[in-house]
């Protein structure tokens, strides 16, 4: 089959698994053409099947915003006709699933049928989807899919709530290749941060307000008041220079590292004796579930997505939003030696629900299902 992926190619969430679906449909034997504005960050090397179609918004004068929904348009028009596509799958409502849109009943006048799915991925639902100036877009759109996903049942209830939808959604979460076992981390450079005798916890995001990230500063203070640890910072965002400050405040700042943006974040995570995930709301969670796949304990909110992801007592605690004592509290559990190693194990374990093998072949039924219909 040939699959057309639509996707924003940086490191949030959405392109993130847009990138891995499209490199795992590839190894199937489809043929997987990407259609965005630059390379995605995790497409690495050269990979048999596998296509990319750069999306070149000209700078006219004329316009004080440059048409990119426009732009993407027309090419997937080019690449639909030209590559003979089956199925667009578009990642992200806005502009992708508009776009898509336009595209579809362009190709439709030259007598061409393109199905496409939907998926929605998190805040273009709970956050630029409930701006009033997006709804009737976003709401059309989304009706108008060939098929629409979403990555958690809670990300479900949030869209059937706040835009009057007239179709169905499936949901299939998102997902992870994870280790058969523990992986061995590279002691040499734990070392480099942290000393045997003391754990490292981490915290991986793109720092914006609703990953509530001096949280995750607070949460360690307390932890490494009882049990002296060090703290790794990956990603990076408009409150890292809050962070920055709070651990100069606290005086931590010895032992909290902000490492920021990093392509792969498995070498880190493997360093990591626990992972922290206070956020505000998620709609899935993948950075704890990224965690949880290398066999590290996640202690989360107990919001949106997250508790479909981490389960409690199993591979981590859930707290209430904001209660950092009850997170500290949990957190020292998980380093407790007597349960350390069972949580790491369980945590494992619980990634393996979500394996690649397991949800490729959910949206290969969907495909199939659309092309059979457009035959």
């Amino acid at each position: 089959m040939k699959i057309g992926i639509v996707l924003y190619p940086t490191f949030g969430g959405s392109g993130v698994v847009a990138t891995e679906l499209g490199k795992a449909l590839a190894r199937k034997g489809h043929h997987v053409h990407f259609i965005t504005y630059s390379q995605p960050v995790r497409l690495g090397r050269f990979q048999e099947n596998i296509f990319y179609h750069e999306v070149a918004v000209s700078d006219y004068p004329l316009f004080e915003f440059q048409p990119y929904e426009t732009t993407l348009a027309s090419k997937m028009v080019d690449v639909v006709k030209h590559e003979k596509l089956d199925i667009l799958h578009v990642h992200y409502a806005i502009p992708h699933a508009s776009s898509a849109y336009m595209a579809k009943q362009i190709l439709a006048t030259e007598g061409i049928h393109i199905p496409f799915i939907t998926t929605l991925h998190g805040t273009d639902i709970t956050l630029v989807g409930r701006d009033p100036s997006f709804i009737p877009v976003v709401t059309f759109c989304i009706n108008q899919s060939d098929a629409v996903t979403t990555v958690s049942e809670s990300l479900k209830r949030d869209t059937l709530e706040h835009f009057k939808i007239t179709r169905s959604i499936d949901v299939i979460p998102n997902f992870i290749v994870s280790d058969d076992v523990l992986p061995t981390p590279n002691q040499e450079t734990r070392r480099h941060y942290a000393p045997d005798s003391e754990a490292i916890l981490c915290h991986v995001s793109n720092f914006r307000k609703v990953k509530r990230v001096e949280d995750v500063i607070r949460i360690f203070e307390k932890v490494n008041a009882q049990s002296p640890s060090r703290l790794l910072m990956v990603g990076d965002g408009p409150e890292r220079y809050g962070c920055e400050q709070l651990s100069r405040d606290l005086k931590l700042c010895d032992r909290i590292f902000f490492l920021g943006k990093l392509r792969d974040t498995r070498q880190v995570l493997e360093l990591s004796d626990v992972f922290l995930l206070p956020s505000e709301n998620e709609s899935f969670g993948l950075a704890a579930l990224e965690a949880m796949a290398v066999g590290v304990p996640v202690i989360s909110s107990n919001t949106g997505g997250i508790p479909e992801v981490n389960t409690h007592g199993f591979s981590g605690f859930l707290s209430n939003v904001g209660d950092v004592d009850d997170m500290a509290s949990n957190a020292l559990q998980l380093l407790d030696p007597t349960t350390k190693h069972d949580f790491k194990l369980h945590a494992l374990e619980r990634a393996k629900d979500f394996a690649l093998d397991k949800i490729v072949p959910m949206y290969e039924a969907i495909y199939d299902k659309l092309v059979n219909l457009k035959a």
